[in-house]
């Protein structure tokens, strides 16, 4: 089989891709995606997010190795392995970070990764719910929609903040994100727009382009240092393609780099504890791995107003029948960001989520009573970590350390991030629903007894990146074009690329990212045709 481009991945960005690049009729694409079709109802029922979890046909389900800091804990990292990736099953918060963010990439030595020169691109993607201004677009496939419904405690929660001395904040990615509001969702008709149901869903009935789901890419094709395609396992059978253009990895933090590694892309000397061939030297591919490090302050509440007890049935056949009610919730409903003390300028470091329900172990143990949840998450965090192959097996997951709290003052930004969510439950618009503090507790009040709670309970909110980071220096494994260093007709486009993590969740931005590669892959597959035709002539 040959192609023009191939994409491995079928998530956030690679959907995007496959989209973009089979909009040109002469272009043949291939998308090849490890999981299944996106079928699972629970994954278009925004609310159903909180039953993802126990489906593991729409899952990873990566555990990360046991970490130091947190009591030499595993942590459970869910990735999506859909259709849609993990734009399939996360929360749906549209938020794009701060400008400070993108622009810090520039400076690093990457021209054309301003905010200014991104924001072009979050536009394109999106059709924001209130129309195009200067910040939003109106025209895209990504919706971003207002909640139909949500709790009334996620109002009482914004109005604590305010009563706490946060300002208010009704769209966090209009210029300011500092303040309290509703999430505003990638939801189209209160159903979840995720890239498989929206740049996905356009592209489908192309001829030019072809989706294999099922396929587990186990290496990629290399003649000399030049990318000619890959090899990949589907019902059991071994397949190659070949690409005349570029191969594009669209893996995600955990996989892209695996790949590379499997297919002798990495830092040779620990490839070759593993029997694989060293073809390129990238010391880079794995390291500098960033992840938003959460905890988890629960309260329970006096009354049933919470979620913690509804009829399932009856909001499943509420949504399906109608298409409202508490099926249409993402569940994570409020939020905002703040600045810590530790913070340098206005950009925020921490961020909260308010979930109107006890949320314990990323929703797979249910606590008695009802109760309300605050996130509380260090947004810029200094400590690093890395994957690396477990063998050379693509079928075994790689080993995962984040190494959180490795950096003193990440540690410091939680404790007074809990200091704050703290502060906002403890004001007066929560008196009449308040009954008492479940996690902490209230006997947690010193700095060792909190700091011995964040590393009993503190997880993951889903945001890994940069294991396969773009720039000049040493470490770096991809250019600004985000084409692999020393190796030819490979790029890479997902998260991984992300030099540093934004303020915020990463689903925007790594859809952003793709719809600029999309343009930089497209201007150069016309040069080189060009100058084929030329040398023809």
């Amino acid at each position: 089989m040959s192609f023009d481009y191939i994409i491995v991945g079928a998530g956030s960005a690679g959907c995007v891709l496959a989209h973009r690049l089979s909009e040109k009729p002469n272009t043949r694409v291939l998308l090849l995606e490890a999981g299944g079709r996106d079928w699972n109802p629970f994954i278009h029922m925004p609310a159903g997010l909180a039953k993802l979890a126990q489906f593991g046909s729409v899952n990873w389900g990566y555990y990360t190795e046991p970490e130091a800091a947190l009591g030499e804990r595993r942590l459970y990292w869910p990735r999506g392995k859909v259709l849609g990736g993990s734009s399939s099953i996360n929360a749906m918060c549209y938020i794009r970070g701060h400008a400070a963010d993108y622009d810090a990439w520039a400076r690093a030595g990457n021209p054309g990764w301003s905010f200014k020169q991104l924001l072009p691109y979050f536009r394109r993607a999106e059709h924001h719910v209130n129309g195009e201004d200067k910040w939003h677009g109106g025209s895209g496939p990504l919706c971003v929609e207002n909640l139909a419904h949500h709790n009334p405690l996620s109002d009482v929660f914004i109005e604590a903040a305010i009563t706490a001395g946060h300002p208010p904040n009704t769209d966090f990615n209009a210029g300011q994100q500092l303040g309290f509001g509703l999430y505003q969702v990638n939801q189209k008709h209160h159903r979840r727009c995720s890239t498989a149901s929206s740049y996905l869903k356009q592209a489908r009935g192309r001829s030019n382009l072809v989706i294999r789901t099922g396929a587990l890419t186990e290496r990629l094709c290399l003649d000399g240092t030049r990318v000619s395609g890959v090899h990949y396992r589907r019902r059991g059978k071994l397949y190659t393609a070949h690409a005349t253009q570029d191969t594009i990895l669209c893996g995600g933090a955990i996989n892209s780099p695996q790949l590379l590694m499997l297919s002798g892309i990495g830092p040779v000397r620990d490839l070759h504890q593993h029997g694989i061939r060293g073809i390129v030297d990238l010391p880079g591919v794995g390291q500098n791995l960033q992840d938003h490090l959460d905890i988890c302050l629960i309260d329970r509440a006096r009354s049933n107003i919470t979620y913690d007890h509804t009829n399932d049935v009856m909001i499943a056949l509420n949504y399906w029948l109608l298409r409202r009610g508490i099926g249409t919730s993402n569940v994570a409903e409020a939020g905002g960001f703040a600045c810590s003390r530790f913070a340098k300028t206005t950009r925020p470091d921490l961020q909260f989520h308010f979930v109107p329900a006890q949320l314990d172990d990323h929703g797979r143990n249910r606590l008695p009573g009802s109760g309300y949840t605050v996130h509380v998450c260090n947004l810029q965090p200094q400590s690093r970590g890395s994957i690396t192959l477990r063998n050379d097996d693509p079928r075994r997951a790689p080993l995962i350390r984040p190494n959180y709290l490795h950096k003193k003052r990440d540690l410091d930004v939680m404790l007074h991030g809990i200091g704050i969510a703290r502060e906002i439950l403890a004001s007066k618009p929560f008196a009449e629903f308040r009954e008492f503090e479940l996690f902490p507790g209230a006997d947690c009040k010193t700095p060792e007894a909190l700091t011995a709670f964040i590393r009993r309970r503190a997880e993951t909110i889903y945001h890994p990146v940069g294991t396969c980071k773009m720039g000049k220096d040493p470490a770096a494994v991809v250019d600004h074009e985000l084409r692999v260093h020393g190796v030819d007709a490979l790029r890479v486009v997902d998260a991984s690329i992300m030099p540093t993590l934004v303020c915020g969740n990463t689903n925007a931005p790594t859809i952003a990212i793709a719809e600029k590669a999309a343009d930089m892959i497209l201007a150069r597959g016309q040069e080189t045709r060009g100058a084929a035709e030329n040398k023809a002539a």
